[in-house]
C-alpha cells in the first residue's frame, strides 16, 4: 500500500517572524526560533486566547524551517470539521509540523490514538512539533491518557495579551509593513473608538489602506475620522 502524503499548505507570506509585533511576548519567539534551529525545546505547545498571533507564530516557524532547508507542515484543525486521521501517514517524516488550533481531537478516539502513534514517530525522529491551542494542555478534553501526558512534554507558553501601548506600536508596526504610515494619535484613537481585538485591528488597517490609497491622502487623524464616519454611515 503506497504511503499517503499529508495534505499540503499554502504559506502565508506576511506572517514571518519579521512581520510580527511582540510585544512582550519576545521570549515566546526566542524560544519558537531556538525550537526550530535545533537548540531549543524539541516540543512546544502555545496556547492564549484567539486573535493573539498563535496562527501567525506557527506560521513563522515554518518559514523559518524553509529558509533553513528544513520540510515543513502546518495545519489548522479548527477548518471545516477533522479529515480522517489518514493525513497523519507520513508526517513523521516532517523535520517540523505545527498544528493549529488542536481541540477538535479530543474526545475522537480514532484521531487521539492516529495521533499519539504520530508523536512517537515523529519525536523518536528527532523532529519538533509546535502545537497551539485555546487553553492548557492540561485543560484539553483529551481522553486518551498517554497522549495527554505527552503533550504536557516539552515547553508549554502562553501567549500574552498586548497592553494598550503595545497596542499603539503594533498598529504602527502593521501600517509600516503594510507600506503606509499610522500616527500615535490616530492609534489611540482606534483604540479608543474600535473593537480592540488585534485581528479586527489588523483588518481595519487594510480597509484605511486602501481608502488612503484611493483618496492619495496620508492618514491624519481627521481623514480617519471620515474614514470610519462614512464606514459608519455606508
Amino acid at each position: 500500500m503506497a504511503e499517503q502524503l499529508p495534505l499540503h499548505f499554502e504559506f502565508r507570506a506576511n506572517q514571518t517572524f519579521n512581520d510580527f509585533f511582540p510585544g512582550t511576548n519576545q521570549e515566546i519567539v526566542t524560544h519558537l526560533q531556538q525550537c526550530i534551529a535545533g537548540v531549543g525545546e524539541q516540543q512546544v505547545f502555545l496556547w492564549g486566547k484567539p486573535g493573539q498571533g498563535k496562527t501567525h507564530l506557527l506560521q513563522a516557524c515554518c518559514h523559518q524551517a524553509q529558509n533553513q532547508n528544513l520540510s515543513s507542515f502546518y495545519f489548522d484543525l479548527s477548518n471545516a470539521g477533522l479529515p480522517e486521521p489518514l493525513m497523519l501517514s507520513g508526517l513523521d517524516q516532517y523535520d517540523v509540523v505545527c498544528f493549529d488550533n488542536i481541540e477538535p481531537i479530543a474526545g475522537n478516539a480514532a484521531w487521539e490514538l492516529a495521533f499519539f502513534n504520530f508523536f512517537n514517530r515523529h519525536r523518536d525522529s528527532g523532529h519538533k512539533l509546535i502545537v497551539s491551542a485555546s487553553s492548557a494542555p492540561g485543560d484539553l478534553a483529551i481522553q486518551l491518557p498517554d497522549l495527554k501526558t505527552r503533550l504536557n512534554w516539552g515547553l508549554t507558553l502562553k501567549i500574552q495579551a498586548l497592553a494598550d501601548n503595545d497596542r499603539i506600536e503594533a498598529l504602527i508596526f502593521k501600517a509600516d509593513q503594510m507600506g503606509f504610515e499610522i500616527a500615535p494619535q490616530a492609534g489611540r484613537f482606534l483604540l479608543t473608538h474600535y473593537d480592540r481585538d488585534p485581528a479586527s485591528l489588523w483588518a481595519l488597517l487594510k480597509k484605511l489602506d486602501k481608502a488612503s490609497l484611493a483618496a492619495k491622502r496620508k492618514l491624519t487623524l481627521p481623514f480617519l475620522k471620515q474614514i470610519l464616519d462614512e464606514d459608519s454611515h455606508g
